[in-house]
């Protein structure tokens, strides 16, 4: 088995990353979503790291990554976030890479690729849609299940406090409600996770808070400017589309002309709980050439 080396990584004035590095060969970049860590590519990374180099950082903010104050909106912007992986893989040695991200990690994916559509080579969301069409989508009673975006969205203070009151139970309960299979999340990870969160409130309330503001407002100007990811994608999500009425592959196509759209049936956890599907599914991502006329090649 491929062993992972664990590296520390300076991205922004007074930022540093913890990354997990492994395997040889073309790079892929792995982001984890929320409420977890690295951790949640444990299967998936293992293997792809048989041929390629696998790079799981902790996003800022969250994990043993570093957590700036929130000192305006694009502390925790998807854009600066982006930003943090794009230099992350420069000072790795990596100025092109594939790209997977799972939830909020997928969000800054879908950032990196539009900010970054040069350096990304190929890119892999994992049940999400862009931040402006989730917004779009949600609204009347269906918006219920998404409570925590509305939470976490209202000014510095009530939300950190009331979550931070309550962080194991807070968190917990993402993990119990978007798992199919319980058993995909042992408790020693359930464990980690947990602390993880307990110890990174502030910074993943200013996470979302940018999802509800300065994110919004850089996926408006993307659309309105047309700008698409112009990378091959592949998108693999559970069916909550047609449960909460709206077609998601139609709302993904508008950004990505070379898409392909996966439905799944196991819980929003997919990396661990179908780590099998989620490897086929990016490798043949990464086997796939862009099917784009005049695709944009080269370094930065």
């Amino acid at each position: 088995m491929t062993k992972f080396e664990t590296h520390r990584v300076q991205v922004a004035d007074g930022v540093s990353l913890r990354a997990e590095v492994g395997g040889q060969g073309s790079p892929i970049v792995l982001l984890h979503g929320f409420p977890q860590t690295h951790l949640m590519w444990r299967h998936v990374a293992a293997d792809l790291a048989a041929d390629h180099t696998v790079i799981c950082p902790d996003l800022r903010g969250y994990g043993d990554s570093d957590k700036p104050a929130e000192t305006s909106p694009d502390t925790y912007s998807k854009r600066t976030m982006a930003a943090d992986v794009v230099a992350l893989a420069r000072e790795l040695g990596h100025e092109r890479f594939a790209l997977a991200g799972h939830d909020r990690g997928a969000l800054v994916a879908i950032r990196a690729g539009l900010d970054h559509p040069r350096v990304v080579t190929h890119l892999a969301s994992l049940d999400v849609l862009p931040t402006i069409d989730m917004w779009d989508v949600m609204h009347g009673t269906s918006a219920a299940i998404g409570f925590h975006l509305y939470l976490m969205a209202q000014p510095p203070g009530l939300p950190e406090r009331m979550i931070a009151a309550t962080a194991d139970e807070f968190f917990g309960y993402f993990l119990d409600l978007w798992t199919n299979d319980p058993a995909a999340i042992p408790a020693d990870v359930r464990a980690a996770y947990l602390a993880a969160c307990r110890a990174a409130v502030p910074s993943i309330v200013a996470d979302y808070r940018a999802s509800a503001g300065i994110d919004v407002e850089h996926d408006a100007a993307d659309r309105a400017a047309g700008r698409r990811l112009e990378m091959p994608v592949t998108v693999m999500q559970q069916d909550w589309g047609s449960a909460l009425g709206f077609d998601a592959a139609g709302l993904w196509r508008a950004w990505a002309p070379d898409l392909v759209h996966l439905p799944v049936s196991c819980g929003h956890f997919m990396a661990e709980e179908a780590p099998g599907e989620v490897v086929t599914a990016l490798r043949d991502l990464l086997r796939r050439a862009s099917a784009l006329k005049g695709e944009k090649t080269g370094k930065p």
